[in-house]
């Protein structure tokens, strides 16, 4: 049998092209014994994996050098990285020598956040978690039970969780990151962005990043694309705040002022609506609503946005121009991280309408459609269905939420509306760096009936739990399947290297044994993980051995182009691209995006924006003893001729106080030419104060403890952050 592709989320295709691979003898170990030394441990063995440092989850290949884990390089046969893997993959290995892990289950002895703990085995751990739950069901019934995760590493929690008959399960990445994004483009062209992103930039002939730090948030496949797009001579247009890397390669720079990204989209699109220079076969054949939406923008002269943004018009319709010549390879990038000020989805939604113009969606150097391995789920009843629904979002007040909304599930923990969310599990995440208001998070805990924490490292969620689960990291795991909607559909396989170095178990076996002792049994009929991927491979025409073996099977690439053939289809009302949204004009909201003036700063105070490193995953990787020797601390970004007028100079030591005087740690600044006068920047994720990291505590400035307020997306919830101002005091 042969694997298959999906097309799309509505059709399937059987292909013909085979997968065959050599079948190699495995150890006890589940290791290749070919590759073990004569007495199992002596000698080089290679293991192909995939990385968890972030999510896009390069294939890799890990080494052992006489038994002990010595490096990780990227699988050549992958269609994510190509063979190379950026700084966070390359120093994955420190994740398994990390000194400050997580050793073995704990349990809370004080009061919550005191870090005060009890060892215990993980029979003990897990039966007091099972009753826990078990009770909170009794009182309040299951939907009581949230289960806060990150990263494919979270599937088999979720299942027990859905097994256990809740639905709520929610991500950060949602409604803290990219949500708004998905939101706007679904309107617009009736399909997200997908992730990874169908970003087409090898192919692009001029790409326009709006805040997109290319190269700083290292996104894999995006970056290498991105240096050969400047090394062909790409046009790049970038418009930030901050002289970004992505900034240094651009034959265009704009300095926007913050919170203005509207102006100056509304503004290029009056360029090539009123010069006539957008795709008028493309609007015509596919687009619904055009003329409400070019008598719309007429409105947004050059003239007009200069004001507003700080750009000069002639820099506008040059850059407008430019991307017309280059149509309909030119990709107007949508982000990821995109949580900004509060209207983020109409945002989006207006760079999802420029993209439009310009003909790029389904196009050659604009936006592909991606294609993933049709790979059947493993055999188990049907869940539960929840009588109550979701408690995120009551009575659907933020109509086009397609996600959970995390900041949703906080208020109803709060509140006890629209019902008592009274258990939180927390998978793989650092609820107080990732959420807003770190006190509203704190007051949601003290509501709490129950707190279980899985992680790796005692990180500062994991100080706030009842339970905490020690996880063994991804290079001494399986994992549920990687199946990725990208350009080239693949299947990739996470699978142990190395044993985990103490008392640390991995997910799959944590979320069966929890499920076992919650009576969920007819939902985990599998013995072991090993028998759950082989039963998902073999209905793809595969085989777990084969997978062991070469990592990442590859199926044929189908068409991703409207030109190549594919089908140009919108699933949105109208079945077309929609300018002018009915969906929107329906539920009261504008049908087409409008420009709403940010908040300034008030007098001596500067915007607070921050983003991420290239060494650096949010605050997952700060304890990691290779990727910590490269940026041990953040700093932040002060322009240097304000930093001058208050007297400061390079790596002095600053406080950081916000509009609601909170105060930062120290924090070294960087005084440069290369951000605007009117905001700071610090790079996310350090600062963090768990006593269990005393290399790492402290180190550095915490850009979350700074944001306690946020504005909420009213279209999809999303939490808008860069709305905090600081002002600076010297130490």
């Amino acid at each position: 049998m042969a694997p298959r592709v999906q097309l799309s989320r509505r059709r399937f295709l059987k292909i013909s092209a085979g997968a065959a691979g050599a079948a190699a003898g495995f150890s006890a170990s589940g290791l290749p014994a070919s590759l073990l030394g004569s007495d199992g441990e002596a000698g080089i063995r290679t293991v192909p994996t995939f990385c968890d440092v972030c999510f896009w989850k390069c294939n890799a290949v890990a080494t052992v050098r006489d038994g002990r884990l010595w490096k990780i390089e990227g699988n050549p046969d992958d269609p994510l990285s190509h063979g190379r893997l950026c700084p966070r993959g390359t120093g994955g290995v420190g994740a398994h020598f990390d000194t400050s892990r997580l050793t073995a289950p704990l349990v809370r002895r004080e009061k919550r956040g005191e870090e005060e703990w009890t060892a215990v085995t993980w029979d003990q751990a897990l039966d007091e978690v099972a009753e826990r739950m078990l009770t909170i069901r009794e009182r309040y019934g299951p939907e009581a039970m949230a289960l806060f995760s990150h990263g494919i590493g979270g599937t088999f929690l979720k299942h027990a969780f859905k097994a256990f008959g809740t639905p709520n399960l929610v991500a950060p990445s949602y409604a803290q990151c990219r949500g708004p994004r998905d939101v706007g483009f679904e309107l617009t062209f009736g399909e997200g962005v997908s992730t990874p992103e169908r970003t087409d930039i090898e192919n692009a002939r001029c790409l326009v990043l709006l805040g997109s730090h290319l190269g700083e948030n290292m996104h894999n496949t995006q970056v290498q694309e991105f240096a050969e797009a400047v090394g062909r001579g790409a046009t790049i247009i970038v418009a930030d705040p901050r002289f970004s890397v992505a900034a240094s390669k651009a034959q265009h720079y704009l300095p926007i002022q913050p919170g203005t990204d509207i102006a100056l989209l509304l503004s290029w699109m009056h360029v090539l609506v009123t010069e006539e220079l957008y795709d008028k076969e493309y609007v015509a054949a596919h687009g619904f609503g055009f003329e409400a939406f070019a008598a719309e923008v007429r409105r947004y002269t050059p003239e007009w946005a200069w004001p507003r943004c700080g750009i000069d018009p002639q820099t506008i319709r040059e850059t407008a121009r430019e991307m017309a010549r280059q149509s309909p390879a030119t990709l107007v990038h949508p982000g990821r991280h995109v949580t900004w000020y509060g209207n983020d989805a109409q945002r989006s939604r207006a760079i999802a309408l420029l993209n439009a113009l310009l003909g790029s969606w389904g196009r050659k150097g604009g936006f592909y459609a991606p294609s993933a391995m049709d790979i059947p789920e493993y055999p188990v009843p049907p869940y539960p269905k929840s009588e109550r629904g979701k408690a995120d979002n009551p009575g659907h007040r933020y109509p086009f939420a397609s996600g959970t909304i995390t900041n949703g599930i906080r208020e109803a923990t709060i509140s006890g509306e629209p019902y008592p969310v009274k258990g939180w599990m927390v998978y793989a995440t650092n609820l107080l760096q990732a959420l807003p208001n770190q006190a509203e998070t704190i007051r949601a805990i003290e509501a709490l009936d129950l707190l279980v924490v899985v992680d790796v490292i005692p990180s500062e969620i994991a100080g706030w739990a009842d339970v905490v689960l020690p996880e063994s990291v991804y290079l001494e795991r399986y994992d549920e399947l990687n199946v990725e909607w990208f350009k080239q559909p693949f299947v990739a396989l996470r699978q142990p290297v190395v044993e985990s170095p103490a008392d640390q178990k991995p997910n799959w076996w944590i979320a069966r044994e929890l499920g076992l002792r919650l009576g969920l049994e007819p939902f985990f009929p599998w013995e072991n993980v090993e028998e759950y991927l082989e039963t998902r491979l073999q209905g793809a025409g595969l085989s777990l051995a084969e997978m062991k073996e070469k990592g990442v099977v590859k199926g044929p690439k189908p068409p991703i182009y409207y030109e190549e053939g594919l089908p140009a289809e919108f699933f949105t009302p109208s079945g077309k691209i929609e300018f002018y949204s009915t969906q929107l004009a329906e539920k009261g909201f504008d049908p087409i995006p409008r420009f709403e003036p940010p908040e300034e700063p008030p007098p001596g105070a500067f915007r607070l924006l921050y983003g991420r490193a290239p060494v650096h995953s949010f605050s997952r990787t700060q304890t990691n003893p290779i990727l910590s020797e490269m940026m041990d601390e953040n700093e932040v970004w002060l322009n240097a001729d304000v930093g001058r007028r208050l007297g400061l100079r390079p790596r002095d030591r600053v406080r950081l106080r916000n509009q609601d005087d909170v105060v930062s740690q120290p924090v070294a600044v960087k005084l440069t030419e290369r951000i605007r006068g009117d905001c700071v920047y610090m790079v996310h994720g350090f600062g963090q104060s768990a006593r269990g990291i005393p290399a790492h505590h402290r180190k550095g400035a915490s850009d979350s403890h700074l944001i306690t307020r946020y504005a909420v997306d009213p279209l999809m919830g999303g939490t808008g952050m860069s709305v905090n101002f600081v002002t600076l005091e010297a130490v």
